[in-house]
């Protein structure tokens, strides 16, 4: 089964290319499939957190300058 890959230019931080490249040796794995992987990683917790975001939707909005009156309220500060 062939994937469909689309070519991108992606430029780097030569710090970061060298580290990616020694994993890649160190993994036997190629560039593109380490990054790949991180960013699919990423994009999935970004689809976490907007899910997190619409299930808190309908929450009570409070200021920050009440929360803090709260917390030492309740002798947390």
């Amino acid at each position: 089964m062939t994937t469909l890959t689309k070519r991108a230019t992606v430029y780097l931080k030569p710090s970061l290319h060298k580290a990616l490249r020694l994993k890649s040796v160190e993994t036997s794995r190629s560039l593109s499939d380490i990054v790949n992987e991180a960013v699919q990683i990423s994009l999935a917790e970004d689809a976490e957190d907007l899910a997190a975001f619409e299930e808190r939707a309908n929450e009570p909005v409070i200021s920050f300058e009440a929360a803090l009156k709260e917390l030492k309220r309740h002798g947390k500060i």
